[in-house]
C-alpha cells in the first residue's frame, strides 16, 4: 500500500489538490479535516462550546461518523445525515480547530484514519498527517501560501458559495485560525522533518496540481 499525506494550514488549498491527485493517481483521498469539521458541527449543534474539552469528550460516545464515495467524491455523514455541505462554513471551520487541539478527539479518529491507510492507497491531507497520524509516509508534502494570498483565496471560494465576507474579516480569521493551529498543545501544525516543502503563493490550481503530479510520482518511483 502507498501512502501520501499533504499537510499545511488553512487556505492552502490542500483539499481541493488531494482530491484531484487521488483522482489522477488513483488513491483513496482521505479528508481529516472534514472529520474534524465533523465533530465541531456536531458540538456546535449539540450547544456544546467547541474548545470546552470535557463538553466535546462527553459527545464522542453519542458520535457515529462515516467517509462514502458517491460519484468519486468524499460524502461525510454524521449518523445518517450528509454533512459535506454543512461542514463548509467558517463556523464550522473555526470548531474544527478548536476540536482538533484536543486530545480526546484527535484519538478518536486516529484509529480510524491510520486503518484507512493500511488497507488502501491513500492520499490524506490535514495538519499533522506527516507528523502524527502517517509518520511513515511513504511521500510527505508541507503545502502552504502567503497568508494574504490563503485569505484571498478563501474570500474568492465564500463568494461563490453565496456567502461572502469581508477580505479584511476573512483575513483576521485565517491569522487567527493559524495561530490556533501552530500553537496548540496537541499536534501542533508543523512540517515534518522530511516533508517535500511547496510555496503555491504565485502559482495557480493547474500549475500546483502538475507540481504535485511530479513530486509524488517521482517519489513512489523512487
Amino acid at each position: 500500500m502507498v501512502s501520501v499525506a499533504i499537510d499545511g494550514p488553512a487556505g492552502a488549498g490542500k483539499s481541493t489538490l488531494a482530491r484531484r491527485l487521488a483522482a489522477e493517481m488513483g488513491y483513496i483521498y482521505v479528508d481529516t479535516g472534514a472529520m474534524y469539521r465533523a465533530i465541531g458541527l456536531y458540538a456546535l449543534r449539540a450547544g456544546k462550546d467547541p474548545k470546552d474539552n470535557a463538553a466535546v469528550d462527553a459527545l464522542l460516545p453519542q458520535i457515529e461518523l462515516r467517509l462514502a464515495s458517491i460519484a468519486g467524491e468524499q460524502h461525510i455523514y454524521l449518523k445518517d445525515e450528509d454533512v459535506s455541505a454543512a461542514i463548509r462554513t467558517e463556523a464550522a471551520g473555526m470548531a474544527a480547530s478548536a476540536v482538533g487541539a484536543n486530545p480526546a478527539v484527535r484519538a478518536f479518529l486516529l484509529d480510524l484514519q491510520r486503518s484507512m491507510a493500511k488497507k488502501q492507497d491513500v492520499l490524506m491531507d490535514g495538519r499533522d498527517i506527516g507528523t502524527v497520524v502517517l509518520p511513515d509516509a511513504d511521500v510527505k508534502i508541507f503545502l502552504y501560501a502567503d497568508v494574504e494570498v490563503r485569505a484571498k483565496r478563501r474570500e474568492l471560494e465564500l463568494q461563490q458559495r453565496g456567502t461572502p465576507k469581508p477580505y479584511a474579516e476573512v483575513l483576521r480569521e485565517m491569522e487567527e485560525r493559524d495561530y490556533n493551529d501552530t500553537h496548540r498543545a496537541a499536534a501542533p501544525l508543523r512540517a515534518a522533518d522530511d516533508a517535500i516543502m511547496v510555496d503555491t503563493s504565485s502559482m495557480d490550481f493547474n500549475a500546483s496540481l502538475e507540481l504535485l503530479l511530479d513530486v509524488i510520482r517521482g517519489s513512489v518511483s523512487n
